[in-house]
Parts: C-alpha cells; structure tokens; sequence
C-alpha cells in the first residue's frame, strides 16, 4: 500500500509562523521623537514646495461662449479669467478680450481671437494647454470603452469591437468598425490653437510664436501604438471625425494612431472632472512682455456635456506647473505632527503613566506544571 501524503505544513519556521519580526512598542521616548522629526522636516518641505509653486507664471481664459460674442473684442469679466505673475513688471495689465470671427465657408468652424498681456518677459520652457471642466473620463463606461487591440495594429471583427468600444464599435447598419473605435476617441478635443505676438517693437503687425505640437506625449503611449493591419474598407471614422475624413478612409489618407500626439495625449485619461492637457510648448527663446493672440478654432461644443474649456499658459518649476495643493499638504502635515507632539509631551509631562515589562505579559511566560 501507498503511504498516505500528510496535508499537514512543513515543521518550519515559515510555515510554521515561527520567523522572527520586528514589534515596536509605542512608548513616549519612540513616539514623541517621531513625532517632532517628522513636523520638522515636513513643515520645511512644504514651504520650499509652496514657493516654488509661486514662482510659476501662469494665464488662464476661459472662452467657452466665445461663439457668442461678435466682431468686436469683448472683455472678459473676472471671473472668467486669471493671471498670476511673479512680479509686476513694467507692461501694463489688461483684462482679456475675445471676438468671433465667423467663417465664410458655410458649416466650418469660426475663429476666436483671445488677446492677452503679458507684463514680464517669460523664460522657456512654456507650456499651451486647454483645460476642460464637468468632463468625466474616468467614468467607468467611458473608460473601458476602447480597444486595445485595434490601437496595437491588431485585427479585430466587429464582435471584438461590439465587448470593448460599445456603444461605439460599428457603423449602424454596416459592419465597418470605427477607427479608432470607442466613446474616448469620438470625443476627442479637437480645437486647434496658434499664439502670435501682436505689435512687436521693429517687426510686422504680428510674429508667429514657434510653439511646437511635437513631444508633447509620453514616450510610452507613443510605442504601444501602431497603425491598423485592417483594409481601410472594413473600417470607418467615427461619428465625431466626419470633418477630419469627410470621404471615410483610403489607402493614402487613413488614421495612424502612433503619428497623431493630440490623440495619444487624449487617450490617457484623466482622474478628475476637471483636467488640462498639453497642445503646446514652447521650448526656445522667451515669451517678451507685451500683447499675445491666441487664434483659436472653435470646433468642439463642450456645452453639449455641460462644461467649460479654457486656455491655459504656464511655465514649470521642478515640481510641475502651478499647483499649491502639495506644499500645503506637507505644510498642514507637519504642524499636525508638531501639534500632536506637544499635547502628548504635556500629557506624558503632567499625568505620566507607568510602563509595564512587556517581557512578563502572560502570553509570553512559560506556564510550570503544578506541584
């Protein structure tokens, strides 16, 4: 007969729950150093983080109902703009203005013309981004709504389209599969922007300011993707991209997801209802203190999601772009350590408590047999 195989662990310390480890006591003389050292480094910290968040020059317009406006340039309440400059500079500050310029081509977009000041010359690197408000992507329906595959190059039917991208998977009434498919790339944010510089000292009416669109994603995102191994006769733009392919797709003129850096950026969805992405940057020479234009195409309605979208123009620290949030944190974390620190040295100081011998306790003693 076979031995019977035990079920019963190894005799190891493993196994066994045997291994030794490590149980700090929370005594005064651990906590209330702990304490202290943390409020210390913390409150500092928080302080460095904070200014360099307020060394950051920032510019942000809202020109949601700019559509609305007419040709004359309209100024902005203060409400719907904000400036933060780290120092006054010698420009003279105005408020904002936008105007409409309608296209002559019937059913194209228009033009809004944003004009700013800027009051000190601003050093590169500068960032363009446009900011959207009461935009939730990380809804859980909209978020799952892609294909991984079909963005790798892969091939897929339209019933691996109908499980990942519904409710936009295939063209109704066909079995042309959207391409790219999925609610996010449907809603993509496709308003293009241009800044100039209005009136420059010694120079033409107005100076193209040289903001690059490229290297604006991550180097990751970039090398996930690749173009469809599909013939572009199995495939179809999808609702939203009609003006960008207005005949569908062909052998020359087809969507090349790994190209297309706005795309890449779009598809990293954000966290928050509220959210900015990068369109631009700037990365030579400097921004000089005067008037900028910023022409923007207005083809996407973000009222038909009940939102807003702006522009937004920022330098960067080492810690990012403008964002308070984190000094304070640290600042607000280190007075609560400093402040918790003191009532439990007061309270040890005035009503202090006798510490027992741990070593005695009654699990940890060997019980002797009786006589």
């Amino acid at each position: 007969m076979s031995e019977e195989k035990s079920r019963k662990p190894a005799n190891t310390a493993f196994k066994q729950q045997r291994l030794k480890a490590w149980q700090p006591l929370l005594t005064p003389k651990t906590v209330l150093p702990t304490l202290f050292v943390a409020g210390i480094i913390f409150a500092p910290l928080g302080g460095l983080f904070l200014y360099e968040s307020d060394t950051v020059n920032e510019v942000i317009i809202d020109y949601t109902h700019c559509m609305n406006a007419n040709s004359t340039p309209t100024s902005l309440d203060s409400s719907l703009y904000s400036y933060k400059f780290t120092a006054e500079g010698t420009g003279q500050m105005y408020a904002p203005t936008y105007r409409f310029v309608p296209n002559t081509v019937a059913g194209e977009a228009g033009v809004c013309a944003i004009r700013f000041t800027v009051p000190i010359e601003l050093k590169t690197p500068i960032f363009l981004y446009y900011r959207l408000t009461n935009f939730y992507q990380n809804h859980r329906k909209y978020v799952k709504s892609l294909s991984y595959n079909q963005l790798h190059g892969d091939v897929i039917t339209p019933a691996d389209a109908a499980s990942s991208c519904s409710p936009v998977a295939t063209e109704p009434g066909t079995d042309k599969i959207y391409y790219p498919c999925g609610l996010i790339a449907n809603s993509m944010f496709n308003d293009t922007f241009s800044v100039t510089f209005v009136n420059p000292p010694g120079s033409s009416p107005s100076l193209p300011m040289d903001f690059s669109e490229k290297d604006i994603a991550w180097p990751a995102d970039k090398k996930r993707l690749a173009s469809t191994s599909m013939h572009p006769s199995q495939l179809v733009p999808p609702p939203n991209w009609q003006k960008r392919y207005p005949n569908g797709y062909t052998a020359d003129n087809i969507f090349h997801p790994q190209d297309d850096e706005h795309f890449q950026v779009w598809m990293r969805t954000s966290w928050y209802p509220t959210f900015r992405k990068l369109y631009s940057a700037l990365r030579e020479g400097t921004l000089q203190a005067g008037t900028y234009e910023v022409n923007v195409t207005l083809n996407y309605d973000i009222t038909a999601y009940g939102g807003t979208k702006s522009i937004v123009l920022t330098g960067t620290s080492f810690l990012g772009d403008r964002n308070p949030f984190m000094g304070l944190a640290w600042i607000v974390m280190g007075c609560v350590c400093t402040f918790l620190g003191v009532v439990f040295l007061g309270w040890h100081f005035f009503k202090p408590r006798k510490l027992g011998d741990h070593d005695r306790l009654s699990w940890q003693q060997t019980s002797g047999s009786g006589p």
